[in-house]
């Protein structure tokens, strides 16, 4: 990170806590107004700053001296149960997982944290009506959350907020003493990245990243296939996050508060982990192999241009704004075995959803938009087969929890990760997604910014685990639930 770009940061939390001390002098409306500007992207980086990296200005060895500090593999703590939650920022995702917690064995919910006060007083209803105790309510500003972190009976600390607030939350919940869980991505910066893995191993906490697409029905039935050796070898994957937001972008509200600015000022992969996360566990990545580096490119940006024009007018603020973000990046990942990715994001082009999902093996190969499998010696030659002919290879963890996850959020795949992270913690097991795991998804995303400003040079992974990726070790998702 730039020295310019420090102060900003530094300029950026001052505005921030100002608006915090300022918020009880003025009216309500007022005071809601003045806290979601400074939450918005605008307020939290420089004007008319373009925001580009090259190799030489990211570090890819650890910012912090380490000293003392070893990798958390297969870390686990004491059984905590009940596991009491914190949280924090309780908009669309942080409400949905907040139900999910409410049908859970063993989950309280202590305290609630958000901007507004009205989401943060139908988070207590809803525990209310549950059954349990009002939870703690913190609505003082956007730094309140560290009055949260500081409450003696809680566990954990969960943060659904915007991207810049992931780093912050869980470094302050682990420094007090908590476990933290967050939002995808963990992080966007390199130097964020290594703070989140030295705070967790410094304070000996758990820092999990909820990638939910983890934990969807034929992704986890790949993983098994792929666990029980159907494919053979796996030397190669293709992935990605490819989802029309253009209406979403443009909506006014709810993600388009602060998610729209970073397509105006960032240009490579800002949402690496629904795709990755999946296929990177059929590849043991951080279990006997891991990201060397990678190349990426983009290509011209105009679709959020042509889409702002239609809907708003070709003068229309929208219309006009440039946006650095290509239409379409693509990203290449070469692993420390030999084994390649393929990462493509794509949120501004006329488009069905997908996140591609091929997995290819010695054996045999996997898709899943459309889904479909084949298997050498057991298909048609030259033949793609339905997954109804597996359902052998159907993942026990669905098997157990299908009729629980009915109803929840993107398919049932939302609560059984909350309910895989419960579980691990109340049981005192390692956590399906570690904090190297998280980190080495997320951390795509300065690289892939790095590697396209630089006329997509090659950028090297920095070594989160620190050598450790060496030792094969399990993946406990395929652990019985």
């Amino acid at each position: 990170m730039t020295k310019k770009q420090n102060q900003w940061r530094r300029r950026d939390f001052l505005k921030m806590g100002l608006a915090a001390s300022l918020s009880p002098l003025l009216d309500k409306k007022e005071s809601q107004k003045s806290v979601n500007n400074f939450l918005s992207e605008e307020s939290l980086v420089p004007k008319n700053e373009p925001h580009s990296f090259s190799p030489d200005s990211m570090s890819l060895t650890s910012p912090l001296t380490g000293a003392g500090l070893a990798p958390l593999m297969e870390f686990k703590v004491a059984p905590i149960d009940p596991v009491r939650i914190g949280m924090v920022g309780v908009g669309g995702m942080g409400s949905a997982h907040v139900r999910n917690f409410l049908k859970i064995e063993g989950v309280v919910i202590r305290a609630v944290c958000d901007i507004v006060e009205e989401k943060v007083a139908r988070i207590q209803k809803w525990v209310e009506e549950a059954g349990f105790p009002r939870p703690v309510g913190y609505s003082r500003g956007p730094r309140d959350f560290l009055r949260l972190c500081d409450q003696e009976d809680i566990d954990l600390v969960f943060t659904a907020t915007p991207w810049e607030w992931h780093v912050p939350v869980c470094v302050a919940a682990m420094k007090a003493g908590k476990h933290a869980a967050t939002e995808v991505p963990a992080a966007y910066t390199v130097d964020d990245c290594w703070e989140l893995v030295e705070t967790a191993e410094k304070y000996k906490r758990h820092c999990i990243m909820m990638e939910n697409c983890c934990y969807d029905r034929p992704e986890m039935m790949c993983l098994n296939m792929v666990k029980k050796g159907l494919l053979g070898e796996i030397f190669y994957a293709e992935a990605g996050y490819l989802h029309d937001l253009r209406d979403v972008l443009f909506s006014g509200e709810g993600e388009a508060l602060w998610r729209t600015d970073h397509h105006a000022r960032r240009n490579g992969n800002l949402y690496p982990t629904h795709g990755l996360g999946p296929v990177s566990q059929c590849l043991d990545i951080n279990r006997g192999d891991r990201f060397v580096y990678l190349v990426s490119m983009s290509s011209k940006s105009q679709g959020l241009n042509l889409y702002a024009a239609e809907k708003f007018g070709p003068q229309s603020r929208e219309a006009i704004r440039r946006y650095a973000l290509g239409d379409i990046n693509v990203s290449l990942i070469y692993t420390a075995l030999g084994k390649v990715i393929t990462l493509i994001h794509d949120t501004s082009s006329p488009r069905p959803y997908s996140r591609i999902h091929r997995v290819q093996g010695t054996k045999g190969i996997f898709e899943r938009w459309p889904e479909r499998v084949y298997i050498e010696g057991r298909s048609a030659a030259h033949r793609w087969e339905e997954l109804d002919k597996y359902q052998e290879y159907d993942h026990p963890v669905w098997k157990q929890l299908e009729e629980q996850s009915r109803g929840a959020g993107h398919g049932g795949m939302d609560f059984i990760e909350d309910y895989r992270l419960i579980r691990a913690l109340r049981e005192g097991r390692p956590l399906d997604i570690d904090v190297y795991d998280a980190v080495s998804w997320s951390v795509v995303t300065p690289l892939s910014e790095s590697s396209v400003a630089n006329k997509s040079k090659p950028v090297d992974f920095p070594d989160f685990t620190r050598g450790a990726w060496k030792t094969p070790r399990s993946l406990h998702v395929m652990d019985l639930p």
